[in-house]
């Protein structure tokens, strides 16, 4: 099935929508929240439960950081209020409402980017140290030009934390899985806008929520190499909640890349 929806300009509404509906990774922290992290106390995600280990980010004092389509006044306010200089990179304008929101409450300095997160034009080769990038590059419809804008922006011995969506998520057939029974269906590649009939497709667009894209994982992983980084530490994850693929197996990773440094 073939579809002429703009992926990028679906998914900005669909964002800016979950918004309003109170999506769980459109919520603010809370106060607290950022005085512990004022005072060195955080953990931040990736993927949906397992806290990234602090020795990912090394020392944050004074960083450049990037948070690549992590707007939703969540990691970038606690990155911030950790001592990071932080600029947010995202899709959805509602989105980086809440970071701003979070910012203006706290007394945070937050810079606010919208964009499409293929294109970081906005941004000159090595302008940050960090680079959080949360699950989210499932909402467009090519990574390779992600890694490569990744790598670009990062400063060498920059470092890249990428949250990573295993495609198998999207391929058991939606109805069944909700009677408890998990059936393939769908095959690689995988898209919400091009795998699936328009009365399948409905099933998101008529609630107007976000629609995905699976990468595969020589995308995902290969993508990253491919594009110069060099990988350091990986693992697993799945949801915490009532998940049934999550019973079976994890289907979400975290990684860990480096820009390698110049040669002397």
């Amino acid at each position: 099935m073939k579809t002429d929806v703009d992926v990028r300009a679906y998914n900005r509404e669909a964002w800016n929508g979950e918004v309003g509906r109170g999506n769980k990774w459109t919520l603010p922290v809370s106060p607290e929240v950022i005085a512990a992290a004022r005072q060195g106390d955080w953990s931040l995600v990736l993927t949906p439960s397992k806290p990234v280990p602090r020795a990912w980010f090394g020392d944050l004092a004074g960083k450049d950081v990037l948070g690549l389509a992590s707007a939703g006044g969540q990691q970038c306010p606690v990155l911030a209020a950790a001592g990071a200089n932080v600029t947010v990179f995202d899709n959805s304008p509602a989105q980086l409402g809440q970071d701003r929101l979070v910012a203006e409450r706290e007394g945070l300095t937050l810079k606010l980017v919208e964009g499409d997160m293929k294109d970081l034009s906005a941004f000159g080769d090595g302008s940050f140290d960090l680079i959080f990038h949360p699950c989210s590059n499932c909402f467009v419809d090519a990574i390779l030009p992600v890694w490569r804008e990744a790598f670009r922006v990062l400063r060498p011995g920059g470092v890249l934390l990428a949250g990573i969506c295993n495609p198998v998520r999207y391929l058991f057939d939606p109805a069944e899985e909700e009677q408890g029974v998990m059936r393939l269906k769908y095959t690689m590649p995988y898209s919400d806008f091009t795998s699936l009939t328009d009365e399948e497709r409905r099933r998101y667009t008529d609630k107007a929520e976000p629609m995905v894209v699976g990468h595969s994982l020589e995308d995902q992983l290969g993508g990253q190499l491919a594009a110069g980084f060099v990988l350091t530490h990986l693992f697993e994850d799945k949801f915490e909640e009532k998940d049934l693929l999550s019973t079976f197996l994890p289907t979400f990773m975290a990684t860990r890349a480096v820009k390698p440094p110049l040669r002397p």
